[in-house]
């Protein structure tokens, strides 16, 4: 877990760290969020003279923004956790806000990290699977049923490999983190070798890894220029663990995307800017929209 002060134009002024303790089950894991935010409060009141006036919290799975539920989240156990109206009691009834992981992260890129200033973004991280979050007007879109921008599972590979969200072919399943290391681990016959390893020898010219790359950067620009044709984005932010590869992906990604279009206008491809801190700074943004209800598209950090 991940929490932090946070300033109201995204400045931020307090990080800290610690495990989710979710081997120790489900409840353990509330009682830790929980916890961990009533520390950072009190660290605020030690540090600035006054508690945070509002707090915003991000978790993934499903995730019923307006009732302030986490509906589902199969890694940590959960089913319909009221996790809004907890914080708020734990934090002495100010307000909170609850978000998705990968659309506050995509918050955060698009108002003060990579797409700062764009009126409309799409955000796509590649880790262990890949989800994206719709930006626009400084905003992000969860749509009517909060499932919006999960562009893994835009099937670009009909009849392809078993997903588990039960499709075959999906996105994720060729161009995520987790499915080059798969790849590049077969392979080689190196059950240890990852993404990062396919990526250092691709850069060394090894043609076993340029293939598997290769495929995987195909795949990913299908399934982009699929998300791009619907949306319509002014800037394509990418992130994850995959992105620390550099040019090594954005090189012949943006090639391969270009190659694909026809009509479409071709958005900037662009790398994240936050890191890992993304989602706590997205939290905080979620919050200050509680205080600050505007678009805050051309606000300044």
């Amino acid at each position: 877990m991940k929490a932090a002060l946070a300033g109201a134009n995204g400045e931020l002024l307090h990080l800290a760290r610690r495990a989710t303790g979710r081997e120790r089950g489900p409840d353990a894991v509330v009682e830790g969020i929980l916890g961990f935010a009533a520390e950072l409060r009190a660290y605020g009141i030690e540090r600035f003279g006054e508690p945070a006036a509002a707090a915003g919290v991000a978790v993934p799975g499903i995730v019923d923004e307006e009732r302030g539920v986490a509906a589902y989240a199969a890694n940590l156990g959960w089913r319909d956790v009221p996790l809004r109206a907890l914080l708020g009691e734990r934090l002495g009834g100010v307000p909170v806000a609850l978000g998705h992981d990968v659309r506050t992260g995509g918050l955060a890129e698009g108002r003060i990290g990579a797409g700062k200033g764009a009126d409309r973004f799409l955000f796509v991280p590649l880790g262990t699977g890949i989800a994206g979050a719709i930006g626009i007007g400084g905003r992000v879109e969860s749509g009517a049923h909060g499932f919006a921008g999960e562009i893994g599972h835009i099937v670009v590979r009909p009849g392809g490999a078993l997903c588990p969200c039960g499709q075959r072919g999906c996105l994720e399943r060729y161009a995520s983190a987790a499915a080059v290391s798969q790849a590049w681990a077969a392979a080689t016959g190196d059950a240890g070798a990852d993404a990062a390893d396919c990526a250092k020898a691709v850069a060394s010219g090894d043609p076993k890894a340029v293939r598997v790359w290769r495929d995987a950067v195909d795949a990913l620009a299908d399934g982009l220029v699929t998300a791009l044709t619907l949306l319509d984005p002014r800037t394509l932010i990418i992130g994850g663990g995959l992105a620390e590869a550099g040019e090594t992906l954005f090189t012949p990604l943006r090639e391969a995307v270009r190659r694909r279009v026809t009509f479409q206008k071709l958005p900037s491809i662009v790398p994240a800017a936050l890191g890992d801190t993304a989602g706590c700074l997205g939290a905080g943004l979620l919050a200050w929209d509680l205080l600050e209800p505007t678009d805050r598209t051309e606000v300044a950090t």
